[in-house]
């Protein structure tokens, strides 16, 4: 009877233990930031925005989904930036990539496999105004850890690890308003 208390106990405060790693584990992603001030935080629900569209980078061997914020959205819709327009103050994109893998019941296809990266921008001209109005940051995803952490020089693509670490790359689109994704037709 007293070993299988103790057998219940010791299951009970192991199972505890894991599933406040777990909750600890899910909770860093929001507590990551990148010098100059772009945290994580700042993108809270961006794993249910709506998609732009999609990419892939063969060289790379990624694929990725681009989603935005209601308010970049609602610029896209507008004809930003295509109509010469700025995208507002308070636009947020996310680009989340994965190793593709091969769809198991349509072999022809590719889906999403391994979680690698996600890459954030946000306008806000004031924070931002010395790198196009724009802030960047990436986070690189440890599929064994469960764990993000900020971008680095060492990374493929290398990321510079601050929230201008995007402006080299996206000067080559600054009369689209840094931005490269096109909206989708739908």
């Amino acid at each position: 009877m007293k070993r299988a208390k103790l057998s219940a106990m010791v299951f009970a405060a192991t199972s505890l233990s894991v599933m406040a790693g777990i909750a600890i584990a899910q909770q860093d992603k929001y507590a990551l930031k990148v010098p100059g001030g772009l945290e994580f935080a700042e993108f809270r629900g961006y794993e249910s925005w709506e998609v732009v569209a999609t990419s892939h980078s063969p060289g790379l061997n990624l694929i990725a989904v681009i989603v935005a914020n209601p308010e970049m959205i609602a610029a896209y819709k507008a004809g930003v930036p295509d109509n010469g327009k700025p995208f507002p103050d308070g636009a947020k994109m996310a680009k989340i990539h994965w190793t593709p893998k091969v769809n198991q019941y349509f072999p022809d296809q590719t889906v999403p496999g391994a979680l690698h990266d996600v890459d954030l921008m946000v306008k806000d001209s004031k924070r931002f105004g010395d790198s196009g109005g724009w802030g960047w940051a990436v986070f690189e995803y440890d599929n064994a850890a469960g764990t993000f952490r900020a971008g680095t020089e060492t990374d493929k693509p290398p990321q510079g690890n601050d929230a201008k670490c995007g402006l080299a790359c996206h000067t080559l689109v600054q009369s689209r308003d840094y931005v490269f994704t096109e909206y989708g037709k739908r």
